[in-house]
């Protein structure tokens, strides 16, 4: 699995219905995370779909997906579904779901106004329904995930919620990959002061012995690390 850390550009990618939350929770959300200094990706004006909707979401560290009453009748939202699940899976994408007008159940099962939606692609795809059954699979894969469901609670608390979900998993990744990055760094200079000070160590044996050799006239033949067997013999492995 590559780490997906390494390459991102954005903090969040954002996959919902427009006409459902566009200009209501998914805008308060974005706006909330935004305060928060966290860099989304919202994609709803032209400037933002220039480059390929997919690369977007490879660029992005956190998916959130807002599951709504319209979203299953979406292909775009499904399609950019199915990528997002490849980036969980290949790239270790984090993926969060919010269910937001629908019980988590509909999405899971392709319940309700999922199985309505699903029941006209697979007469609109009849000749591609493995198109379908994608759609079908990344769906569940994603609603089975632990996410966010409101209820009948306050919007404005809810979003708080989901932010300071959001922050905490940012925060925590980053602190792995600077671990990460640190320990490698460490390994890095050890290996290098071993060389450095066995080399310093073989060359003044070598000093040594030359110096004896010159002393008392002796031939040394062969390499000089035979003559170093008696002093000492290590290896660490890297």
């Amino acid at each position: 699995m590559r780490n997906q850390t390494v390459r991102c550009k954005y903090d969040v990618f954002l996959n919902f219905q427009s006409e459902d939350t566009g200009k209501n929770f998914t805008d308060h959300l974005y706006a909330a995370l935004d305060r928060k200094g966290v860099k989304v990706f919202k994609g709803d004006n032209e400037f933002e779909r220039e480059i390929p909707i997919s690369n977007r979401i490879e660029d992005s560290r956190i998916s959130i997906v807002v599951f709504s009453k319209s979203y299953a009748s979406n292909i775009q939202c499904l399609d950019e579904l199915v990528t997002i699940v490849k980036c969980k899976n290949t790239m270790g994408q984090i993926v969060i779901p919010v269910f937001y007008g629908v019980e988590p159940y509909e999405p899971r099962h392709q319940e309700g106004v999922f199985k309505e939606a699903f029941s006209g692609h697979e007469e609109s795809f009849e000749e591609n329904i493995e198109k379908v059954q994608m759609w079908r699979k990344s769906l569940k894969e994603v609603s089975d995930l632990s996410g966010f469901h409101l209820k009948d609670g306050y919007e404005a608390e809810f979003i708080e919620g989901v932010v300071k979900e959001i922050s905490s998993k940012l925060s925590s990744s980053t602190s792995t990959s600077a671990s990460t990055s640190t320990s490698a760094s460490n390994l890095i200079n050890l290996k290098r002061l071993v060389t450095a000070s066995a080399t310093a160590v073989i060359t003044c044996l070598e000093n040594l012995v030359m110096q004896e050799a010159h002393a008392n006239t002796i031939r040394v033949v062969g390499p000089i690390t035979q003559y170093l067997t008696p002093f000492f013999f290590f290896k660490i492995f890297f």
